[in-house]
């Protein structure tokens, strides 16, 4: 059994589409969606998002499609996709990294014995924000890490204008990162990731 399948808060959630009551009325409900794993056959649609997500406001994508197919090859279990029937409308891509601070070789290495997860993009889809998702799938992620027995902090490296949304999630700034990309500076911040045993008794997992 994956470790996706073996947690309840992850596992596919499916709702059923919109449609017409008995007396002719439609029912408001949501599109089936379902919360799963990344595979390298999803990497097109996560750089689609991306691309457009991130070249517009920074010139530049934190993954391109080669390196976003290398994630997923090595370490899909360290990603989460967001699906509405069946289309990716948000993403997370993750990997493990073995310092207690992000530098330039994290960008591209995936430190299989590491336990600091390094979040390298979130990103939702341009027709599914200010809807509140980068924040549920975050939490989801978080959820997910904390059910891994390796996993004790996550790390990321935003832009400034990016810290007040990663702290309503939980992260706490931890200054400067030493990672540049170009022009571009970097706060680091981290999310302390709880141990398995916690949350097997608190969760179920």
């Amino acid at each position: 059994m994956s470790a996706l399948s073996a947690l309840p808060f992850l596992k596919p959630v499916h709702l059923r589409s919109p449609r017409s009551s008995p007396g002719g009325q439609r029912r408001h409900t949501l599109p089936a969606s379902e919360f799963r794993c990344l595979s390298p056959e999803d990497a097109i649609s996560v750089f689609e998002i991306e691309r457009e997500a991130f070249i517009s406001v920074s010139g530049d994508c934190p993954l391109h499609l080669d390196e976003i197919r290398h994630f997923l090859n090595l370490c899909p279990e360290l990603s989460l996709g967001w699906f509405e029937e069946g289309r990716l409308v948000a993403f997370i891509i993750g990997s493990l990294w073995d310092q207690d601070r992000l530098s330039q070789a994290a960008l591209t290495l995936h430190k299989p014995r590491g336990t600091v997860v390094h979040i390298h993009v979130l990103a939702v889809h341009r027709t599914f924000r200010q809807q509140g998702k980068g924040s549920i799938l975050m939490w989801r992620y978080l959820q997910y890490l904390r059910c891994l027995p390796f996993a004790r902090r996550a790390l990321l490296m935003c832009e400034d204008f990016l810290v007040p949304f990663y702290q309503k999630c939980g992260f706490e700034a931890l200054g400067p990162c030493q990672v540049t990309v170009g022009d571009l500076a970097f706060i680091e911040m981290q999310h302390p990731v709880r141990g398995h045993a916690f949350m097997r008794r608190n969760s179920g997992c």
